[in-house]
């Protein structure tokens, strides 16, 4: 755990379906209907009324983020982020992955989310390595929170260990870079 311009970023193992914040992110599909990972096990936990309102979202654009309620989940609300397929990382994905993170802040912030948790997004089957993964993702989280005072929490939950432990340096080197 490391303070970041007033709000507590941390990386924990765990199950993100189970997080008692106010919003969880999804790494979504294009299509938001559902799919493997994370993103069936949210659509699973939090029920029907996801993808109900899902539906009438009209998908979503890799980069981009979109919000619904959280149905049957601990969190209020899902913020579904659609992360880049990674190919060779010289296709735009780096660019595409912070985009996820930053769109994600800035619905949540709109939407007066103070807590929030984000998997590894496309470190699943979308194939991102996770090292390089873990510093865009706390890099473009970092970055965000200089701008935006208010959030109280933004926390990584990682499932495994291989994933749980690149994040959590990188959580780490962010509190001593500052």
């Amino acid at each position: 755990m490391t303070m970041i311009h007033g709000c507590r970023l941390e990386a924990v193992q765990g199950d993100i379906t189970k997080e008692r914040v106010d919003a969880i992110v999804n790494a979504a599909n294009q299509s938001l209907l559902g799919g493997g990972g994370v993103d069936g096990a949210i659509h699973r936990a939090g029920g029907p009324a996801i993808l109900e309102e899902c539906k009438k979202l009209g998908g979503c654009k890799t980069g981009d983020a979109k919000i619904t309620s959280g149905g049957r989940l601990p969190a209020q609300y899902v913020i579904h982020t659609v992360g880049p397929v990674y190919r060779d990382g010289r296709q735009g994905e780096p660019g595409l992955l912070a985009s996820c993170h930053r769109r994600s802040l800035e619905v949540a912030v709109a939407h007066g989310v103070k807590t929030i948790s984000f998997p590894a997004i496309s470190c699943g089957v979308y194939g991102y390595p996770i090292p390089d993964a873990a510093q865009i993702a706390v890099q473009t989280v970092t970055t965000f929170l200089g701008g935006h005072p208010g959030l109280e929490l933004v926390r990584f939950v990682l499932f495994g260990q291989d994933t749980f432990a690149p994040f959590d340096a990188a959580v780490r080197q962010a509190g001593e870079t500052r």
